[in-house]
């Protein structure tokens, strides 16, 4: 048995082009008389592309009784030989091979997605015993354990916080890239980044039930239960197969000349058929890739023909992912927008907290300066900073930190920024010297190209869908500036896997488009998955059938048109092919074609379907 794999993996399963240039040398050298051998050329085509074919039709036929295109094309082959036509058996022999060495060219390396999460799985646990703090393997935590997790370390199980304050990163499991500031009683998942300060917390799930192994097991699940689709050659090859062989032997009984009967087969001999969809793909590809997207699986646009819906994460994909200074209120008559800003900005130049330094970079870009330095700086994990600013003592955080440092925020402030609250905006909070003086709304901005992106995709026949694990406020804003009617926010990884399941059940196949770790099972998911290629995650990105290289979402709609576009030039070479396959077996019948001059016309088809499809290559709806 190993004996045989090995042969198939010689001649034909690992198609290599070096054999197929060979046996086209050896087909030209048949036709010329170029090769003293004792021999006809031909059958070194027919020994390197035609054994393994014929090897893989008996596996396939004694092992699971499958009868695919390579079962009529062995039938030819052999026919052939026996005839002595060997130009024709090694002729077909070579097109087939050339067939399905472009459908292996369209096939994705192998991916490690999921590799690269059992990565991100915590190795060990801070555990407190006896007063004692002990470094064990995070599998060997029991729920009801005390931890004890330092700045920069992940959690390693899930549970809840018993004393210390911190922000955590919770993009593996929300996409926000805005860390969420934790304290006593708040839950903590697994596989999330403490950002700053020192806390201890108490297991509730370990092991196999923990946030990260959940999210594996997700995208495991999800990459197996996506059906792949049966080429077209071989879903008819037993109807083929059926009328190739009853015609041959009714014209055999009827006429008694076997060379019309080999001809009927060598015609039949579905090449055109074979190329018809791997061609079409590969240039509808190579269209793709001039519009910036790597098509890593060999059938996603086929797939990406059939959806009926998008979804759409929110960070990162339509928007930048980056908060952004969108407003500055000042309260205090004693200062001015401008002045607060400064003393923010300088407030926050040593903090390590994504808001902070999105106010820092937001005031140098605005304002083409530093801000000024601090004469002292205190960061408080879970809080805010406290800083000394131009002799001003600046606090900027949350209101937990004005108020525990006994600064009260007035009634105006609080409704001026409920209304930034509401539309999804963060907000930090500013006292001047012991007074409350007003505060910055920060937010993630559109992507400029977002509206007229999401404009294009209903232009083409598709729903566009917001699936977020921002809050409902966030969400809601966005939907409404892109004038979307379908939002899903609060959305956990099982959330939007959930969504694109429902869709599936009920016939609408969803395209996902997503960026983070957190999106990797509903890519794996949906009928299609496509990553941000500049800005995603490798997770995400391994988990897609297709890359958006430098992330402009511009190009989408028009992927979208190529997808339906190539299925109809698919369906015109299959038409075609099927034509010229039925009017070259009614000649052979007649005796009009012999097998060399049947060959070439099933060739001239084979040709035909291959500069159809080249069409494809630049393409664009105008």
């Amino acid at each position: 048995m190993k004996t045989l794999e090995r042969l198939l993996e010689w001649g034909g399963v690992k198609k290599d082009v070096t054999l197929l240039a060979i046996s086209a040398a050896a087909l030209l050298a048949s036709i010329f008389h170029l090769l003293p051998l004792p021999f006809d050329a031909a059958w070194i085509a027919i020994i390197l592309c035609g054994i393994p074919i014929i090897l893989e039709a008996v596996i396939g036929l004694v092992t699971e009784f499958d009868i695919k295109a390579d079962v009529l094309v062995s039938i030819a082959l052999i026919a052939s030989v026996v005839i002595g036509e060997d130009f024709a058996a090694g002729e077909v022999a070579f097109i087939m091979q050339l067939g399905a060495l472009l459908e292996d060219l369209t096939v994705a390396k192998a991916r490690a997605g999921i590799e690269k999460l059992v990565k991100l799985t915590p190795r060990t646990a801070r555990v407190l015993r006896d007063g004692k703090e002990i470094l064990l393997p995070a599998e060997q935590v029991s729920v009801g354990d005390q931890l004890r997790v330092l700045p920069g370390e992940t959690i390693p199980v899930d549970g809840h916080i018993v004393s210390g304050q911190t922000s955590i990163d919770q993009s593996v499991m929300t996409g926000e890239s805005m860390p969420v500031d934790k304290g006593p009683g708040d839950q903590v998942s697994s596989g999330t980044v403490n950002q700053f300060g020192v806390f201890e917390m108490t297991a509730s799930k370990v092991g196999e039930d923990s946030s990260i192994q959940r999210m594996i097991r997700l995208v495991q699940s999800a990459d197996a239960g996506k059906a792949k689709i049966v080429g077209l050659a071989d879903r008819w090859a037993t109807w083929i197969v059926v009328i190739a062989l009853s015609s041959a032997a009714i014209t055999w009984l009827v006429t008694g000349e076997i060379i019309r009967a080999v001809t009927i087969l060598v015609v039949f001999c579905p090449c055109a058929l074979v190329l018809a969809t791997p061609t079409a793909i590969m240039a509808a590809i190579g269209n793709a890739t001039r519009h910036g997207f790597l098509v890593r699986e060999g059938d996603a646009l086929e797939r990406l023909s059939q959806v009926t819906r998008i979804a759409f994460d929110k960070t990162g994909t339509l928007t930048f992912g980056q908060p952004h200074v969108v407003d500055v209120q000042c309260l205090e008559e004693d200062s001015s927008p401008e002045q607060l800003y400064a003393w923010a900005a300088g407030a926050e130049l040593r903090s390590e907290h994504p808001l902070g330094k999105a106010i820092v970079r937001c005031y140098s870009e605005e304002r083409q300066t530093q801000p000024p330095q601090p004469e002292e700086f205190q960061m408080l994990p879970g809080r805010g900073v406290k800083a000394v600013v131009q002799g001003q003592e600046i606090l900027a955080g949350n209101p937990e930190l004005l108020s525990e440092e006994g600064v009260s925020l007035s009634e105006d402030i609080r409704q001026a920024a409920a209304k930034h609250l509401s539309q999804g905006c963060t907000v930090v909070y500013l006292a001047v010297s012991g007074r409350a003086a007003g505060f910055l709304a920060l937010a993630d901005t559109l992507r400029p190209d977002a509206p007229h992106t999401i404009a294009q995709v209903k232009a083409a026949g598709v729903i566009p869908v917001l699936l977020t694990g921002d809050h409902s406020e966030a969400a809601k804003n966005i939907a409404e500036q892109l004038s979307l009617t379908e939002v899903r926010a609060n959305c956990l990884p099982q959330d939007k896997l959930d969504y694109i399941g429902e869709c599936q059940n009920r016939n609408e196949p969803v395209c996902m488009i997503g960026d983070g770790i957190n999106d990797a099972p509903a890519l794996k998911k949906a009928q299609v998955g496509i990553a941000m290629g500049g800005i995603g995650s490798d997770i995400a990105v391994d988990a897609a059938d297709i890359a958006l290289v430098n992330d402009d979402i511009r190009e989408i709609p028009h992927l979208l048109r190529l997808s339906k576009r190539m299925m109809r030039v698919i369906k015109y070479n299959l038409t075609f092919s099927m034509a010229l396959n039925f009017l070259a077996i009614i000649l052979a019948m007649t005796g009009v074609l012999n097998p060399v001059v049947g060959a070439l016309v099933h060739n001239a088809g084979s040709v035909f379907v291959i500069v159809h499809s080249a069409f494809l290559l630049r393409w664009r709806k105008r």
